[in-house]
């Protein structure tokens, strides 16, 4: 088993990595930027290093900061969590040369399939159902233009490079492909350094559907369900639940059956999520996170396991000490996202000091956040100040839980705004609590198009 793990990452994230290495009895190294020196997690780790200023590129997204934190601290082993590196194959690869062991796939394996359209034509040869769209990415705005008008408007253009909910956009009208490929070419370049798209058809009124993957590196693979995570906005996830309510249990069975089929099939391992459309009876394939997820505490709530501590022993090279018939999910879990945002005016991030932060508590009640009174909240990162996640027998009680744990929840400071109105709005929604929402649920709350 390993001794020290480096956590190269920040926020909520970091610390619930930690907390679940301190009870492996596993010594846990933290990298800050300055503007997180005292942090909650610097706070609990063993060790802290200081791998530059605030902006992310200069501390959390460089390689050579946190490769020399690993020297000096002696850390055997890197867990990247999720977003900044996590899904970056040069850094897993870097790792690897530097004899750390990377907690994820092998870097190969995250190349390839964080190349979108690759892992599109991988999981299609794997056996999986995909939407209708390009085989490659068209070389210019006229190869484009002829391939989805091959496919079928709407379209959606996404950046190969893409992730997160960024790098998407839908095209309803003919007239507007060629702006919007450019447009869209421009931003992934901006944010992603790789403008290349590609393309599939767009459904309108879909669900979001996610499968979590668990596999080790002896051919053993089982799933822990799926989660729903149709509630989003700019196609990132507000709410996330388990099991996804109002579908046939013999759909999200075979997804879940065809999602660990996949994911041995071009051999990966660790934790990793299968993300699909489904309309109606059918699903399609979207896309696979080589990463553990920001939903992933629904799947622990249900299952009882602990994804963490599953991702480190795969990378100790142990073998999974559970079988698929030993996976027994009980009863419902749902996760609302509390973000430093205002959802009135766009969801543009807001930030500040936070003069008073009381997180709620109470029965089958957890909140995974890094938020605490005097903390100052940046405009350098992610808007994620926590997770609020409620589970309960059936999915009513669930949903009653979260309600009365938002109402709770106190979040105030000077200019800070967050998503909690909203999020109430949404458990209350008819649509929500009958199961019959999609993705444009949040649109058509909203009134936005």
């Amino acid at each position: 088993m390993l001794d020290t793990v480096l956590i190269a990452n920040r926020g909520e994230i970091a610390l619930r990595i930690a907390r679940t290495c301190r009870e492996m009895g596993i010594r846990t190294v933290a990298v800050c930027s300055t503007a997180d020196l005292d942090s909650a997690v610097a706070r609990l780790a063993d060790d802290v290093v200081c791998i530059g200023p605030p902006p992310a590129r200069k501390s959390y997204l460089s390689i050579p900061a946190i490769i020399e934190a690993a020297r000096r601290s002696g850390a055997q082993a890197v867990h990247p969590g999720y977003g900044f590196l996590s899904e970056n194959p040069d850094f897993a690869e870097v790792c690897a040369e530097e004899g750390l062991r990377f907690i994820g796939p092998p870097p190969d394996l995250m190349a390839r399939l964080g190349d979108k359209a690759q892992a599109r034509a991988m999981m299609a040869a794997a056996g999986l159902p995909v939407l209708p769209g390009g085989d490659h990415p068209p070389e210019d705005a006229a190869e484009a233009k002829e391939a989805a008008d091959a496919i079928g408007y709407p379209v959606i253009l996404k950046a190969v490079a893409g992730g997160g909910g960024r790098g998407m956009r839908v095209v309803r009208d003919p007239r507007d492909l060629v702006r919007a490929f450019h447009e869209t070419r421009a931003g992934a370049r901006a944010v992603f350094g790789d403008g290349r798209l590609y393309l599939e058809r767009y459904i309108e009124s879909a669900r979001h559907v996610e499968v979590q993957v668990l596999l080790d590196s002896h051919g053993g693979g089982i799933h822990l369900g799926e989660r729903d995570c149709s509630v989003q906005r700019r196609h990132q996830k507000l709410v996330e639940e388990t099991p996804a309510p109002g579908l046939d249990p013999s759909l999200t069975a075979h997804m879940c059956e065809a999602a660990v089929k996949a994911a041995m099939a071009v051999g990966f391992t660790g934790a990793g999520t299968f993300e699909f459309l489904v309309e109606d009876s059918d699903f399609y394939f979207m896309e696979v996170n080589c990463r553990i997820q920001v939903e992933h505490p629904v799947t622990e709530a249900v299952t009882g396991l602990d994804l963490v501590r599953e991702q480190i022993r795969v990378a100790a090279g142990l073998p999974l000490d559970i079988t698929q018939d030993g996976v027994v999910p009980v009863g419902h879990a749902i996760e609302c996202r509390v973000n430093t945002e205002a959802p009135e005016r766009g969801f543009i991030p807001t930030a500040g000091t936070l003069t008073d932060f009381r997180p709620p508590g109470g029965p089958f009640t957890r909140v995974d956040t890094h938020g605490f009174t005097g903390m100052t909240i940046t405009p350098d990162y992610d808007s994620l100040l926590a997770k609020v996640i409620t589970w309960g027998g059936d999915r009513e009680t669930a949903i009653a839980r979260m309600d009365r744990a938002l109402s709770e929840f106190v979040v105030a400071g000077r200019g800070i705004g967050t998503t909690i109105g909203l999020l109430r709005e949404v458990l209350r929604a008819p649509e929500f609590r009958a199961a019959e929402h999609d993705t444009m649920l949040l649109s058509r709350m909203l009134g936005a198009p």
